[in-house]
């Protein structure tokens, strides 16, 4: 029954790939070719797309972390009576509409764009707020998963400062947690199409729509690119943490026959 299950999942996650890839490469008969492939670099439009997409990853990555995970330890640590309420207001996001968020957001927009300039990157401030209840909840599963109290607490006795035990204690015991957050904000911020095409502002997506009623081949070879990116993100993310719980068992192995030793 495992490997039935894994063999559709499979065929359902590689099928749709392998129709781009056949796509992407189709030529006159039944030759292929990477003419779309090597038409990507002819789009300075999309280059230009490609760049700012990541640039707003980068950034939405740092203001989610920067803005959710300080407050969330503090939380869990101080007032755990708030956590149902800053749950509440986290997921709050999946239940607005994508164009009730522009209408609302528009006027602040205006503001972000007198002082910003008319850039995309004020985009990230939006992007913030679309991630947070997947971040949210990436992040507390991690919480919940390590006895942050009782580390907290004897790092504090120990005389370290609160921003010392947030970084020197609970991020690296919660850094699976935080890389899986951070892969989730950059696939919504890849795949992101409606906020940005309401607010004329040119991503990945909206391009890659653009570019598609010109040239559908190089929109598919974009869009299958973008996947195997996230993919290979993905499978670094999962080694890394795979890596770092090999590390710590070892570490925690090892201990005792040192202390033996000595």
């Amino acid at each position: 029954m495992r490997w039935i299950v894994l063999t559709v999942v499979g065929a359902y996650l590689l099928v749709p790939l392998l129709s781009m890839l056949d796509f992407s490469t189709r030529g006159v008969g039944s030759s292929r070719t990477l003419e779309a492939w090597k038409a990507i670099a002819s789009y300075p439009e999309l280059l230009s797309a490609i760049t700012v997409t990541l640039e707003l990853a980068v950034l939405t990555v740092v203001g989610m972390l920067c803005l959710l995970v300080p407050t969330m330890v503090w939380v869990h640590l101080r007032l755990p009576g708030v956590r149902r309420t800053m749950e509440f207001f986290c997921l709050l996001p999946l239940t607005i509409p994508a164009i009730v968020l522009v209408v609302g957001l528009a006027p602040v927009f205006s503001w972000l764009s007198y002082f910003f300039g008319d850039t995309p990157l004020v985009l990230a401030f939006v992007f913030v707020v679309l991630v947070l209840p997947y971040a949210y909840r990436a992040v507390d599963a991690g919480l919940r998963a390590v006895d942050i109290e009782t580390l907290s607490e004897a790092a504090l006795g120990l005389g370290a400062s609160w921003w010392g035990t947030l970084f020197r204690i609970v991020i690296p015991s919660i850094r699976g947690a935080l890389l899986s957050a951070a892969v989730l904000s950059i696939a919504l911020v890849m795949g992101e199409y409606t906020i940005a095409s309401l607010l004329n502002y040119n991503t990945l997506q909206v391009v890659l729509y653009q570019v598609g009623l010109r040239n559908a081949a190089v929109s598919v070879a974009v869009s299958l690119a973008a996947l195997i990116f996230g993919f290979v993100l993905l499978f670094i993310v999962s080694s890394a943490g795979s890596r770092r719980r090999g590390a710590a068992r070892e570490e925690s192995t090892l201990a005792p026959l040192e202390g033996g030793l000595q």
